[in-house]
């Protein structure tokens, strides 16, 4: 069952990291809505971190909020510039 979380959280991380650095080359964007995901990410590190400092209390409170706020973001930018584009959607004519 650990084994089932880790690779839950490693995902996220991941789908996280992938996300925001896609924000980050998006040009038309200001330079900080380009890295706010990637800020976001880094402050939910850094405060995960804060465990293996015997600080586990502003850990739990903030890391996981952070993430969940970077992810929020980049999707949203993300989602936005395939609006503003006018990507064309799959089986549309």
């Amino acid at each position: 069952m650990l084994f089932v979380i880790a690779l839950i959280g490693i995902s996220l991380l991941g789908f996280t990291l992938w996300y925001s650095l896609r924000v980050t080359r998006l040009r038309d964007l200001p330079t900080w809505r380009r890295f706010l995901p990637l800020s976001l990410l880094a402050l939910s590190t850094a405060a995960s971190l804060l465990r293996a400092a015997d600080i586990p209390q502003v850990a739990n409170a903030v890391a996981f909020p952070l993430l969940l706020a970077a992810i929020a973001v980049a999707v949203t930018e993300v989602r936005a510039e395939i609006r503003r584009r006018g990507a064309v959607v799959v089986g549309e004519k």
